[in-house]
């Protein structure tokens, strides 16, 4: 039985409701404002469907302003999290049979199959392994915003590796190429696709493409800003000493993304610019954690989640990220890296799969014990996975169900 949650924070408070046997995340919550410099942050918790845990607490700003909290409708941008929605579009056409995931990208989208290109499946673009995580001529500003554009640059370039021979996270691009298929084959736009199939048959409030009335609820995002003589990042490492690197063009020709201007909110990147809050993430993963079906709505087959569960594409050297990742057909696998002396990591259990947003937010489902959870927040952390702040709250959830340990890279009961 949730009961009611009200803890004081500097400056504000944590509000919500919290399940006894999940204690800890309503206490690792807490902490995280006490003495993880969080700002303003939800995390919801689902547990074979029913919410056990929905909490939010802090400040819609930086400057942590009391007359301006964290609400319990608040929204914010949720940046790579917004990758498993996309996702989760193409996986509903496939569990229909209207897309084929072994099917050459040519039957759907001809255009896109050339320039080393042209043995691409739709598996590929899933996986991280089409060959184009970035675009290598200069993107206008506001480019980024258009979506025919971008797919047209998109099937014009030549790939950096043979398709499927190699992985490389596809930070922006996979918005597009992913996004492209379900607007080919549903005949809808991926924002449009996502609203009518996922979020309201759920209730969900989470868009890819935002309209206007939401805009005074979206909490704007805080950069992270690195401190002075901290060591950098194999990505930075890469990008700043070479240029033409996949990294320098991932971190620096970016099409004048704004994360938070109206433009931004209101296009449909279906990689980066999906919105909404841990109620939403946790409910739009909830079905996936109960057999595809969630009170009534059917989402997808059993047959689906087992496909959407299982690595397509593991390496020692992601060509973007440039350290060990694991992906599944468009989710993330647990990736625990912390052996490598560096901070990228995302540890779950073995069956879970979801996806993280750049600065630290999660969503994610683990059909093992059916448990589905999303938590964001406005102030970005470090890096492209999980921050300390993320994963603790992810530990307390597998603790609150009995689960004794991660050392072995994956929660184990």
């Amino acid at each position: 039985m949730a009961k009611a949650v009200n803890i004081d924070i500097p400056g504000g408070s944590v509000s919500g409701h919290c399940d006894d046997k999940f204690a800890a995340i309503a206490a690792e919550f807490a902490r995280n404002f006490t003495e993880r410099n969080e700002v303003g942050a939800s995390v919801c918790v689902k547990l074979d469907g029913e919410t056990v845990v929905d909490l939010w607490g802090g400040h819609f700003t930086r400057e942590r302003d009391p007359a301006t909290p964290w609400n319990e409708d608040t929204v914010t941008i949720v940046y790579s999290s917004t990758k498993g929605a996309t996702a989760l579009c193409a996986h509903i056409l496939a569990d229909r049979g209207e897309l084929s995931l072994d099917a050459p990208v040519a039957d759907y989208w001809p255009e896109f199959a050339c320039n080393g290109k042209e043995k691409t499946t739709v598996r590929m673009m899933l996986d991280h392994s089409v060959g184009v995580p970035v675009l290598r001529e200069k993107l206008p500003d506001g480019s980024v915003y258009d979506w025919d554009y971008m797919c047209d640059r998109l099937a014009g370039e030549e790939a950096f590796w043979t398709p499927g021979e190699r992985h490389g996270y596809h930070a922006m691009t996979f918005g597009w190429t992913v996004g492209e298929l379900v607007r080919r084959v549903s005949g809808k736009s991926l924002g449009t696709f996502f609203q009518n199939e996922i979020a309201k048959p759920l209730g969900l409030e989470f868009w890819i493409g935002t309209p206007e009335p939401v805009e005074p609820r979206i909490s704007p995002m805080i950069p992270f800003r690195p401190e002075k003589g901290a060591p950098l990042s194999p990505l930075v490492q890469l990008a700043f000493a070479d240029d033409k690197s996949i990294p320098a063009l991932f971190l620096f020709n970016g099409g004048g993304f704004q994360p938070n201007s109206r433009e931004a909110h209101a296009a449909e990147i279906g990689a980066a610019n999906g919105i909404t809050n841990g109620r939403g993430l946790a409910g739009m993963y909830a079905p996936l954690a109960c057999g595809g079906s969630l009170g009534g709505t059917n989402i997808v087959s059993p047959e689906a989640i087992a496909r959407m569960g299982q690595v397509s594409m593991s390496t020692h050297l992601d060509e973007t990220l440039r350290v060990p990742t694991r992906f599944a057909l468009g989710f993330m696998k647990s990736m625990d890296n912390r052996g490598q002396g560096i901070f990228a990591n995302m540890i779950l259990g073995e069956r879970a799969f979801g996806h993280v947003g750049a600065g630290g937010s999660i969503g994610f489902a683990d059909p093992e014990c059916g448990l589905s959870f999303g938590y964001t927040m406005n102030r970005m952390g470090d890096g492209i996975l999980l921050n300390d702040r993320g994963q603790s709250l992810v530990d307390a959830a597998y603790k609150g169900l009995g689960y004794r340990s991660n050392d072995g890279g994956v929660w184990i009961a």
